[in-house]
């Protein structure tokens, strides 16, 4: 018997004995984070597959894992003389319904001891700490329809995980003002008008990343993600920072202090829900962000009210400061010197497999001034891996990069001032036909949604598609988001806005950062993606065809007299009949992008000059930070118009 089929038997004991005809083991934990730490992954625990995404349910008798296209055949291998069948889904998540479905053909009622039935109903269970109250909500409405009870008090893990990983107890840094941009008494103002909008004295806050932005605060206890395990409660005049009291220095409990933060330990916050908080009336709380545990706790308050509405601290955090701007292009240089020494190796260099290429790259990055980690695993698919879309490299798939080719390359890093996500699809060799067109439709969906100009309040949705136009025009598409937001040394991934073709209503807005990364993928062949971070700014009108991509006076091109004539002209507010702002989306990212691979006719002239354009600001940007001449006059050749 292997360890997974004996841990699999351990819980079918256990839910025996605990009355219990399924357990279900999602991929979550209590803060509902995209990267869990070690002391979560239950569900890696119980099936032995470690992707990042899957639902796992073990019944009395069988015993299944969910997961989506990005890990079937990881699943499929890492599960191969398990209990567990590997089950494709479209999603990340596997919904409700199609749990309790492939449940529901269970034998004759459960017996508890002594003999006796548990009567007409079955009993599901899940852990309401790791399960957000939306999810817990669906589950207890397709549970009951099918003649179920859903459970959330019960936990096997703590009795069946010997050895289980402890939590992770990083020790907080201070984020200074000069790179935070706003004070901790500013965000917290802000917050507070917002939630009294909607009736609410207070505020649970559940999401690590939200906690970090609003209090200044970094940690290191989550893989990428610069934040530290804790729960947060805003009040009227003061808050409560619920986190272990060994992460907290000196010098940050005097910050805390200063700033009317109190502290108690992380493992309160689920009694003192329950039993009430002082001067807290009115809870506000996102129940797609809290626990199921915390939750109940709330509801279960006889002496509050609560408000179940979505977290008003996205959309602050998401608009930028000036000071964070400033951080991103700071971050984006380093990063940039970083790309151009590495693109420089790989073209000079054989024998680089997937996994070494990354390797690389991140001991480049880790030269660079504030470098603090990867911002995500990096993504380095060559050939076929390529259209893997999330693929991730392993010692079991790892690859050699052969001079031929495209490797695509998503990547990113966090620096002290700012976080980066960039992909580039780059060519080792000779290509063929198909893929020299899959690169130019990818490109010319990039520089469409780049060059656009659209009123405030535009969504995500409404543009996504001019991303898509050319490679629809040839029957090809791609099944993810388009773009999402980037934190300032926080998650890569940030909300609410969004590029995606299904609808975010999120307007967006000026000093929002965004990526634009479109893509093709053919199976067993290639992969291209290109992706660029992006901030959302005021426009002046595009003039004579020219797409005005660029902040004002930077670049110097063939293209400047065009370019200062609409620097000097009306903005579109003025101009505007209904006196609309006007945005447009300035390129960040500070790097090459191929042009080997171009097929040159298939380009417009406003798509051949934006590119140059772009070129030429990458080149005026980089060259006074690269010492070495070989990484110049490599940046020099790679930047050349078309």
């Amino acid at each position: 018997m292997n360890i997974i089929t004996h841990r699999v038997e351990a819980l079918r004991a256990w839910m025996r004995e605990n009355g219990l005809s399924a357990y279900i083991i999602p991929s979550t934990d209590p803060h509902m984070g995209e990267y869990v730490p070690d002391h979560w992954k239950t569900r890696e625990w119980i099936t032995g597959f470690n992707g990042s995404a899957g639902t796992a349910v073990v019944t009395l008798t069988r015993a299944a894992l969910w997961t989506d296209s990005r890990y079937w055949l990881a699943a499929e291998e890492q599960t191969a003389g398990t209990p567990f069948e590997v089950i494709r889904c479209s999603r990340n998540v596997a919904t409700a319904q199609e749990i309790v479905e492939w449940i529901r053909p269970l034998p004759q009622p459960l017996p508890r001891e002594g003999g006796e039935l548990a009567g007409a109903q079955w009993v599901i269970g899940i852990d309401g700490w790791c399960v957000d109250q939306d999810y817990a909500a669906s589950l207890e409405t397709a549970a009951a329809k099918a003649g179920f009870t859903l459970r959330t008090d019960v936990e096997p893990c703590e009795t069946l995980w010997t050895q289980r990983p402890q939590l992770p107890l990083s020790t907080i840094e201070l984020h200074p003002l000069s790179l935070a941009g706003r004070t901790v008494a500013e965000k917290l103002a802000d917050t507070r008008a917002a939630i009294q909008k909607n009736g609410a004295d207070a505020l649970l806050v559940c999401q690590l990343d939200e906690i970090a932005w609003l209090l200044n605060l970094r940690g290191k206890d989550v893989h990428c993600t610069p934040v530290f395990i804790s729960y947060l409660v805003v009040r009227r005049e003061d808050a409560i920072l619920y986190v272990h009291p060994s992460q907290v220095t000196p010098e940050v409990g005097a910050y805390l202090q200063e700033n009317h933060i109190l502290q108690r330990p992380y493992e309160a916050i689920g009694n003192d829900l329950g039993a009430g908080i002082a001067g807290v009336q009115v809870l506000q709380y996102a129940p797609s962000a809290t626990n199921k545990a915390l939750a109940a706790a709330i509801s279960g308050n006889e002496h509050i009210s609560f408000r179940e509405a979505p977290s008003p601290i996205p959309p602050l955090r998401a608009i930028k400061n000036p000071i964070e701007i400033e951080g991103f292009r700071e971050a984006m240089l380093r990063d940039g010197v970083a790309m151009v020494k590495f693109l420089r190796y790989l073209s000079e260099t054989a024998g680089l497999t997937e996994i070494t290429a990354d390797q690389k790259l991140t001991g480049l990055r880790a030269e660079q001034p504030g470098f603090r980690d990867i911002s995500f695993d990096t993504i380095a698919g060559y050939g076929a891996h390529g259209a893997i879309v999330h693929y991730e490299a392993t010692p079991a798939t790892d690859i050699p990069l052969e001079p031929h080719g495209l490797l695509l390359l998503d990547s990113g890093a966090q620096y002290d001032c700012g976080t980066t996500d960039i992909t580039r699809t780059i060519p080792l060799g000779p290509l063929t036909d198909e893929e020299r067109r899959d690169y130019t439709l990818v490109l010319k969906g990039h520089i469409r949604l780049a060059t656009a100009v659209f009123p405030e309040g535009t969504t995500g949705t409404q543009l996504d598609v001019l991303a898509r136009y050319a490679m629809w025009q040839e029957h090809k598409n791609y099944g993810h988001g388009t773009g999402h937001g980037v934190g300032s040394y926080l998650s890569v991934h940030e909300g609410p806005h969004q590029f995606r073709m299904n609808h975010v209503p999120a307007p967006l807005q000026a000093g929002m950062t965004v990526t634009i990364e479109p893509g093709i993928y053919i199976a067993g062949s290639h992969g291209v993606r290109i992706e660029n971070t992006m901030l959302i700014t005021d426009s002046p009108p595009a003039l004579s065809g020219v797409p005005l991509s660029f902040k004002e006076g930077t670049v110097t091109t063939d293209s400047q007299d065009a370019h200062s004539s609409a620097a000097n002209s009306p903005s579109l507010k003025e101009r505007g009949q209904g006196g609309e702002s006007w945005l447009r989306l300035e390129p960040l990212t500070l790097c090459p992008i191929a042009t080997e691979p171009i097929i040159r006719e298939m380009l417009f002239p406003d798509e051949i000059d934006y590119l140059n354009r772009y070129h030429a600001r990458v080149r005026e940007a980089l060259l006074p930070r690269l010492d070495d001449d070989a990484d110049r006059q490599w940046l020099i050749a790679h930047t050349a118009p078309l």
